[in-house]
């Protein structure tokens, strides 16, 4: 886990750095001289990084705003579930499902107190996941009131992680917003920096070209940091709420294989091919661990 974390960690530095050593050193490469932006930069980033925040905390509760500081690490950490996570579900869940199939009766001890459960304790990262417990033990318990409709319940759990997931993307959606918007930001300051220009038209020629083309830098900071910053960011935390959601899909993908009448080895297996390709353990592997499982058992 540390060395995937690690992984995702560098190709995103790596990330950043290709874009800013190509675009200024590009920039350098055909003449440019960086004295113009860097004199310009303090002014222009203040007037466009101050207004943008401004507007993103105008647009978004204090919830999103938390929320969105907080999913910008995971632009450099990565999906917040790896392969063990998907293992520990996988077998927390083939226990449950086989204890209920065996005793029913059982299973309630699990599901009301599943902090004093001796399944639930072997899987801490489970345990701790408070939606994963909540979305488990909520639905086991409508189960084994006698709602045993597969349709039905798969309607159900579609439409909680759908509402799940949706609250998870608003973070996203607001750094697109703000993505969206900082271009026009820039150009506000490069108009300001033209009308500082205006000013100043008596001054030489030289002094106006310096003057006209840092307001222009206002205009090139707003689209740079829209499509070559904010915008990627917002893409990577999206592709990742996505990734975690599949997490939770197993969930449901279990619980509907068992309502079918699927044996617990089957249901496991079923989830298995649903999760991502990157996190999927093998048959082998996993059959060899419920097998473990099943002698502990017996």
């Amino acid at each position: 886990m540390i060395s995937l974390i690690k992984g995702i960690t560098m190709i995103s530095i790596v990330g950043i750095v290709i874009t800013f050593v190509m675009v200024f050193g590009g920039y350098l490469a055909a003449g440019g001289k960086m004295m113009i932006i860097l004199k310009s930069l303090p002014f222009e980033m203040a007037m466009i990084g101050g207004a943008a925040v401004g507007a993103f905390l105008l647009a978004n509760d204090s919830h999103t705003v938390k929320q969105s500081m907080s999913d910008m690490k995971l632009c450099f950490k990565g999906p917040q579930k790896v392969k063990d996570d998907y293992i520990n579900l996988l077998c927390c869940l083939f226990e449950l499902v086989k204890t209920a199939r065996i005793s029913p009766l059982t299973i309630e001890s699990h599901i009301e107190m599943p902090n004093e459960s001796s399944i639930f304790s072997k899987y801490p990262t489970v345990l701790n996941d408070h939606f994963a417990i909540a979305l488990i033990c909520d639905y086991m318990r409508m189960i084994g009131m006698s709602v045993d409709d597969p349709h039905q319940i798969e309607d159900l759990i579609e439409s909680e992680l759908e509402f799940h997931h949706h609250e998870t993307l608003h973070s996203s959606h607001a750094l697109q917003v703000m993505s969206d918007g900082l271009p026009a930001l820039g150009i506000v300051a490069a108009v300001l920096g033209v009308i500082k220009t205006m000013g100043s038209i008596d001054q030489p020629p030289a002094v106006l070209g310096k003057m006209i083309g840092g307001a222009l830098v206002g205009t090139f900071l707003g689209v740079f940091l829209s499509y070559a910053i904010v915008a990627p960011m917002s893409s990577k935390m999206k592709a990742i709420a996505d990734a975690d959601h599949q997490f939770y899909a197993l969930i449901k993908n279990v619980f509907i294989a068992y309502l079918n009448k699927y044996q617990p080895t089957t249901c496991i297996e079923t989830a298995r091919k649903k999760v991502p390709e990157s996190f999927r353990p093998n048959f082998t592997d996993l059959e060899e661990m419920l097998k473990g499982l099943k002698d502990k058992a017996a």
